[in-house]
């Protein structure tokens, strides 16, 4: 018996050598004779993948598919997790360091299984044969296609080394759908880069190349954890894993949906992608963890603030100009807010936020201090006769006082001593880009917002005053330069920025937040049509804009309580990353209004201006302007809430009428309330004492039902 025994084993023994044997001469001959291979090498070294825009840090912020539809992400054998490598060259390809792109040894033993099993139990691929497949697909398997593979993988070994080869595969190999690539399949199904796997996760993307669309996860559960098991078994045989290690991971659950490819910074990925650019990659300056924590930041918030609000954050490093987070909309993806609609560089009204830089422009000229005194009552300007935000006035106040409550009378009648030509023109400088209407020389109402800015040059304009006067360019891309040109120069004295900057300090902190620790101004534009706050630090700058993208009036948006909190909350998402603001430069004149020189201690103009009388312009509804749009609010009960309707001129009393019906005979004020019946078009109208009358004509818009709820 054990002769015979002996012989079978021999008999079997040489059949296997002779298989092998003859495999190898096969091999031989398909290289030798075959012409070709050339294209596959080609067609592997211009593999197309995936163009990917990373952060600073190489995080991907977005890919974009290839031409045909495919993910397909670019990927180095390096960067991947070492213990999937070990598990897939042992499940797969077991001699892959040593043999030249062919295994007569796994050849001769699926040519084996086949004559003994009668079916086709393994095939004998090296994944440098897979690769050449994967390459140059057949949709024949027959004889001759399985030659001219295996010529194609000797090709690719004379070509490439051997972790180029492996890279090939982990780029191209398929895993359900359109992923291609373990990158692409391990952000899909894992969320994550392949750098670290967990075993049940690195067995599963071993095993879904070999059936990926009938082995999908999140249609085919049962087959995916099925597979990985079979991967896991065959691993713990190999000695690649421990028995005790593969109870866990069996446990574990396949996951039940794909995810979506990273979306992050969509409104500026979609601006560098419109641009020229060779290779595979973009590296922004942008911080992919800051820009997730802003992102949600923004959809949070908006949530609260009602339809078709919206609103942008931008967050830069003011000494180097880089731009480390860029928020366009709440989400982009949610067209009743309009997302799409770049908000960080659309053209708005700045509302208050330009007047850091008039009182930085006075200080300047040594028009006055921060403990100058200056007067804050009714004033006429020719015939400008701007009015306080409140429409009440504070008498004499200092200048410190007067930029930290935003008073805007004596805003004015300091940019009326430096010139609103002078504001524009250093508003240029800075880089700020200022837009007037066509052919307009700068005017007084430039300084409460009649000029359009959009975000990125409202940053860029803190920024400077920031560092210290110095124009500072805000840059997106790691590879732009230097952000601080020397030929430049200062648009600000660096001592007059500071003083800005310490008075801004002292702004009263947002509702319900603690002291800021940064410097910041706040803004509303006319007809509460666009809410500001701008603060920076000894670092960082940000800017926080809210309101309706397609510019409708929003009642009781502003500034001060609708996005200086945002501005609190984001400068809190920076986490340990706050830096103090600088001390002053040397030769700054800081004093008490005591110690002040006589000629500075109240601001005087330069050309004598009406006092507290003056006579009164004719009235006019300022809010909500004649043409708004207004988006009503409800009550719980379902009613619109009230509107607050304000005036500015006449003479006092007011008689109020709403669709030609009287308003409360008790509101005889400047500002009333008013309750709307419903949406549509309304008409407010008012008669002063001297029998002067207006009147504006409204649309009331009925938010949408997720709105209401």
């Amino acid at each position: 018996m054990r002769d015979e025994g002996g012989a079978t084993v021999r008999a079997v023994g040489g059949a296997l050598a002779a298989i092998v044997l003859v495999v190898s001469i096969v091999a031989a001959a398909a290289f030798l004779a075959a012409p070709g291979g050339a294209e596959t090498v080609a067609r592997a070294r211009a593999i197309e993948v995936s163009r990917e825009i990373v952060d600073r840090d190489g995080v991907l912020l977005r890919p974009f598919a290839i031409s045909d539809g495919r993910w397909r992400l670019a990927v180095n054998a390096d960067a991947v997790d070492s213990r999937f490598l070990d598990m897939l060259i042992a499940y797969e390809d077991r001699r892959f360091a040593s043999h030249a792109g062919v295994d007569p040894l796994a050849l001769g033993r699926a040519a084996w299984q086949l004559v003994t099993s009668g079916r086709i139990v393994s095939g004998g691929s090296t994944l440098t044969m897979q690769v050449a497949r994967l390459l140059t697909p057949r949709a024949e398997r027959s004889l001759a296609a399985k030659l001219v593979q295996m010529r194609d993988a000797i090709r690719l070994e004379l070509a490439f080394e051997k972790h180029e080869i492996l890279s090939l595969y982990l780029t191209l190999a398929p895993y359900g759908g359109n992923l291609e690539g373990v990158r692409a399949a391990s952000i899909a199904w894992f969320g994550r880069e392949p750098r670290r796997l967990s075993l049940a996760e690195a067995a599963l993307l071993v095993a879904l190349p070999q059936a990926p669309e009938t082995r999908r996860p999140d249609r085919n559960p049962g087959a995916a954890t099925a597979a990985r098991n079979r991967v896991l078994e065959r691993m713990v045989a190999a000695g690649v894993i421990e028995a005790d290690e593969v109870a866990s991971a069996v446990a574990a659950s396949v996951p039940a949906a794909r995810r979506d490819m990273p979306h992050l910074a969509p409104h500026l990925s979609r601006l560098v992608a419109a641009t020229a650019w060779a290779g595979a990659e973009r590296r922004l300056t942008i911080d992919a963890g800051l820009q997730a924590r802003l992102e949600a930041l923004a959809r949070d918030r908006a949530a609260g603030l009602g339809a078709r609000m919206s609103l942008a954050i931008l967050v830069a490093d003011h000494s180097t100009g880089e731009v480390l987070a860029e928020v366009g909309s709440a989400d982009f993806f949610d067209a009743g807010r309009a997302g799409q609609v770049d908000m960080i560089r659309a053209v708005r009204s700045p509302g208050s936020t330009l007047k850091p830089l008039i009182y930085g422009l006075a200080f300047e000229a040594g028009l006055a201090l921060p403990e100058t005194l200056i007067d804050d009552r009714p004033t006429s300007f020719g015939t400008y006769r701007p009015r306080n935000f409140d429409f009440a006035y504070q008498g004499t106040v200092s200048v410190r006082e007067a930029l930290q409550q935003s008073l805007n009378i004596p805003a004015i009648r300091l940019l009326e001593a430096v010139g609103p030509t002078r504001l524009v023109a250093r508003l240029r400088r800075a880089g700020a880009t200022p837009v007037l209407p066509r052919g307009d020389a700068p005017g007084l109402p430039v300084g409460l917002g009649g000029v359009g800015m959009t975000m990125d040059g409202l940053v860029t304009l803190f920024a400077g005053l920031a560092a210290g006067g110095r124009p500072v360019v805000l840059r997106r891309e790691v590879a732009a330069g230097p952000s601080l040109p020397e030929d430049e120069g200062e648009f600000l004295d660096a001592r007059a920025a500071w003083l800005v900057g310490d008075i801004l300090k002292g702004t009263p902190p947002a509702p319900g937040r603690a002291g800021a620790g940064f410097a910041y101004k706040t803004g509303t534009s006319y007809g509460f049509r666009d809410a500001w706050s701008v603060g920076f630090d000894g670092r960082h700058v940000i800017g926080v804009w809210v309101g309706r993208p397609d510019g409708a009036s929003v009642p009781g948006l502003s500034g001060r309580l609708t996005a200086a909190p945002i501005l609190f909350d984001a400068f809190e998402r920076l986490g340990g990353r706050r830096v103090p603001l600088p001390p002053p430069p040397a030769g700054t004149l800081i004093a008490g209004a005591a110690d002040l020189p006589p000629a500075l201690r109240r601001f005087e103009p330069l050309r004598p201006i009406a006092g507290p009388v003056v006579p009164e312009a004719p009235p006019t509804i300022v809010f909500p302007p004649d043409g708004a749009r207004v988006a009503l609010q409800h009550a719980p009960d379902g009613r619109p809430r009230p509107l607050v309707v304000k005036l500015d001129g006449g003479r006092p009393p007011f008689q109020w009428f709403a669709n030609g019906r009287p308003v409360d005979a008790a509101q005889r004020r400047r500002s009333v309330i008013w309750q709307p019946d419903g949406s549509g078009f309304s008409t407010l109208s008012v008669v002063d004492a001297d029998g002067k009358a207006t009147s504006v004509t409204v649309f009331l818009e009925q938010p949408t039902a997720s709105a209401r709820r």
